[in-house]
């Protein structure tokens, strides 16, 4: 029998850990630019080295030597070790770290072709820099307090519009004061949005019949007409009445009686119905301003007709950190706490201002990708809108998903056609039959909202018929994904459709 012993043994491992330095940069992805600046002003509240770059150094300045050395140390630190690792932990764990990858050198804007060419740095920009999507596209909701564009955006999920359409509403509910009354213009939005200026007008009847009653006029009296309507008093005298406001402001009941048709009793009963209504519907949901989309990112067309994609300054925090104070004060220093102390804030600052750097940086380049996977829609409006995923810019720039995910998530990028959230532009697909190119879900979510609106009398599509016509089209979906494409849409079942329809098509 072997006898129980003790002995010593060497074993070598490897461990992924996750320092304070590391979460701190990957907290900055995900921030929003709004988020960054208070995260910021914390900070320099916090750190006696940080502080703004609101002039340049003075003749003479240099760091001192001690903070160089801090510096480059931070610099190795970060490039080197941490950062190396998380796209291992990424892998390994399946949970959303910043692999940090990024190319070499400063932030930097980037330019590339309309037709997909390739990257090249061509201006720099402040140090400190400034998933898959789903499927229910773009969402923009920036302050917390409940406020009429909030409302009005709540209202686009019962609202059975295709993807082209949503896009519209959400330039229609830009337009709309606080009032609740677009002050926007059809054609130009048709103009910008790359459609016709027909579509924007019937989006606009939609919107119109969203909550609050009222909202989405152009003027008073089709204001006050929406909601006469609503409560089925529109009669052929009060929209007679309401075609000249300024004679009720001036209450003149003779041409009032005359243009209506009525006699004075009439017309004061008319007159105290409308005073019942509310001419200013949006005010119900506060005054307050709402808060403004800032573009973490801009895309212009250069010179030479190439997408020019640059990070916006206004949201890159102006950081630096004051070296000649370090010297200073370290050289006073007696005891080691203090200087502990020092060294300590030395290295956050440097880290901070690296990290945030190193956010620019990956910005730029996961929205550079994006520009030119969405080429066709910069150049020709929404219904060019590709199916993208998480992957295929990952792939393409050589970061992991998550970090993609990070970067598309609260960042905005203004464009030719307005300003959307990065990712907006990641569409689900659905396979083709016979291996052919890939299909928007939206676009498909579109084909089947036109298959229903098209059924006349009993000939009501049921889930598994809309599936067959879709297949013998080229696309390849599940029953169960038409369902759930359809209870989206906010569409009855087929069962549903045939009892209310009752035999005709009203289904509209």
């Amino acid at each position: 029998m072997a006898g129980v012993g003790q002995r010593l043994e060497i074993r070598q491992g490897q461990s992924l850990v996750m320092t304070p330095q590391l979460q701190q940069a990957i907290k900055l992805l995900q921030l929003s630019n709004v988020e960054l600046a208070e995260y910021c002003e914390t900070e320099l509240e916090k750190n006696p080295l940080l502080e703004r770059d609101d002039a340049a150094p003075r003749d003479g300045e240099r760091e001192a030597p001690a903070a160089e050395a801090a510096s480059e140390r931070a610099d190795e630190s970060l490039s080197r070790d941490d950062f190396s690792k998380v796209s291992d932990m990424d892998e390994a764990a399946h949970d959303n770290m910043y692999d940090g990858s990024a190319e070499n050198g400063p932030a930097a804007a980037a330019s590339m072709s309309p037709s997909g060419g390739s990257l090249t740095d061509w201006t720099t920009v402040k140090s400190g820099g400034s998933f898959d999507g789903d499927e229910d596209g773009f969402e923009s909701s920036l302050a917390e307090s409940t406020n009429l564009k909030d409302h009005l955006e709540s209202q686009l999920t019962i609202a059975a519009l295709n993807g082209d359409d949503r896009l519209i509403c959400l330039s229609i509910i830009d337009a709309i004061d606080d009032a609740g009354y677009f002050r926007g213009d059809v054609k130009d939005i048709a103009d910008r949005l790359g459609t016709e200026w027909e579509d924007v007008e019937a989006v606009l009847g939609v919107v119109q019949g969203f909550d609050p009653v009222g909202v989405g006029a152009r003027d008073l009296a089709e204001c006050l007409s929406f909601q006469l309507k609503a409560r089925d008093r529109l009669d052929p005298a009060m929209q007679a009445l309401l075609t000249r406001i300024d004679l009720l402001a001036r209450r003149d009941m003779a041409q009032l009686t005359q243009l209506c048709g009525v006699d004075a009793e009439d017309i004061a009963d008319m007159i105290a119905e409308i005073r019942t209504l509310n001419p200013k519907p949006g005010l119900a949901f506060g005054s307050e301003p709402v808060t403004p989309v800032v573009p973490d990112v801009f895309v212009r067309v250069g010179p030479d007709g190439t997408w020019l994609i640059e990070l916006n300054s206004d949201t890159l925090p102006p950081l630096l950190v004051n070296n000649q104070y370090y010297a200073k004060v370290n050289k006073g220093a007696r005891d080691k706490d203090s200087k502990n102390y020092l060294a300590d804030c030395l290295n956050t600052a440097n880290w901070l201002l690296k990290s945030l750097d190193q956010r620019a940086r990956t910005i730029l380049k996961v929205a550079s990708e994006i520009v030119r996977q969405q080429d066709n829609f910069l150049t020709h409006g929404v219904r060019h809108l590709r199916p993208l995923n998480l992957r295929t810019i990952a792939d393409a720039i050589q970061m992991h998903e998550s970090t993609v995910s990070r970067v598309t998530s609260n960042k905005y990028i203004a464009t030719p056609r307005g300003i959307f959230e990065l990712k907006y532009f990641f569409t689900a697909s659905i396979q083709a039959v016979n291996g052919a190119e890939s299909h928007s879900a939206e676009a498909v979510r579109d084909r089947i909202r036109e298959m229903i609106e098209k059924e006349e009398g009993v000939e009501i599509l049921s889930d598994d018929r809309i599936v067959s016509l879709l297949t013998a089209d080229g696309v390849n979906i599940a029953r169960r994904t038409v369902a759930k494409y359809r209870e989206a849409m906010r569409i009855p079942s087929s069962v549903e459709r045939r009892r209310l329809k009752g035999g005709e098509a009203a289904y509209r």
